[in-house]
């Protein structure tokens, strides 16, 4: 099988002709524009920490797997590409452009440099604003951008969508029906109903203001992104 088949093996895992009936050439891994892209797109990231050396490569192989063939062909693109992190734009733009009927397959592209990214065990602010750029300029609105972000790196005990046990892209009113059950739960005349002590209020108070505090977060985040629905 040659490269350009293979490429897509994970890139493009959840893709197949039914899901992208307008993508060019069939598979993206039949394309080389494709697989062009996604190589210099991967190189380009290994320079922005500065350091750009075999690691990255390997973690680049292990997402997009070129055949042994091929693989001195795509190592060579690599190096070249990975001199600068110039252009890394248009490669984006032209990738968006050419897969716009295809956003799973541009947002698995997104998840094969972040992995790239962790290769070095350390994600910069700099490689961070790279991939935050590398979805803008795919089409991600900045909500599924932050879930990806979450899937590899975690979010903190006060991320307001850790608070309400949701993802960050889910929908309004999915985020609507988790802020009501979440406090529910925690609501401090349950605590009282139970003839709980009153320090065991005091915590139910505690959690409703947090959980209160995150809903009011998430939907002013939403207002600012235009994101939030009407009404």
């Amino acid at each position: 099988m040659s490269f350009w088949r293979n490429i897509a093996s994970i890139a493009a895992r959840r893709v197949d002709l039914a899901d992208c009936t307008e993508c060019p050439g069939g598979l993206p891994g039949e394309d080389p524009a494709f697989s062009t892209a996604v190589t210099a797109l991967g190189a380009k990231l290994a320079k922005v920490d500065g350091r750009a050396d075999g690691g990255e490569f390997a973690a680049f192989t292990e997402v997009f797997q070129p055949d042994p063939a091929s693989e001195p062909n795509i190592h060579r693109l690599y190096d070249l590409a990975r001199q600068t992190t110039h252009g890394f734009e248009s490669y984006a733009k032209r990738l968006a452009k050419r897969y716009s009927s295809c956003p799973q397959l541009l947002e698995d592209v997104v998840d094969g440099l972040f992995h790239i990214a962790k290769s070095d065990g350390v994600v910069t602010n700099d490689e961070l604003a790279y991939l935050e750029r590398v979805s803008n300029l795919f089409g991600m609105s900045p909500l599924a951008f932050r879930r990806l972000r979450a899937t590899h790196l975690g979010v903190g005990a006060d991320d307001p969508y850790a608070i309400l046990d949701v993802p960050a892209d889910a929908d309004d009113a999915t985020v609507h029906k988790a802020w009501k059950i979440a406090l529910t739960n925690v609501h401090p005349d349950r605590a009282r109903a139970r003839g709980l002590p009153a320090e065991f209020i005091e915590v139910a108070e505690a959690k409703a203001v947090a959980i209160n505090a995150a809903f009011s977060t998430v939907m002013r985040e939403r207002r600012e992104l235009g994101l939030a629905a009407v009404g």
